[in-house]
């Protein structure tokens, strides 16, 4: 709520709206808390997991990328934009 003086126009004082309440009572608010605590840990051991897949993960593609560069070798000297002139 403003209060504006009506002669100059100015703000005279305000009165903030209230807060609205995130939580009903302690125990919602618990609730959510616990449930935020499992959303995190499960994050956790999913990053956990990729981290200790990601060694395979690299090694298999290392392969499959060495194996193609044996099946299809390089084609002389690649080609430099000073050549092309």
């Amino acid at each position: 709520m403003l209060r504006i003086d009506a002669a100059t126009g100015l703000v005279v004082s305000h009165t903030p709206a209230p807060r609205k309440r995130m939580f009903e009572d302690l125990e919602t608010a618990a609730k959510a808390m616990r449930e935020q605590d499992e959303r995190k840990e499960s994050i956790f051991r999913q990053s956990v997991d990729a981290e200790k897949n990601k060694a395979d993960l690299l090694e298999k593609k290392f392969a499959d990328a060495l194996r193609k560069a044996k099946e299809s070798p390089a084609e002389g000297k690649p080609l430099r934009d000073f050549d092309l002139d």
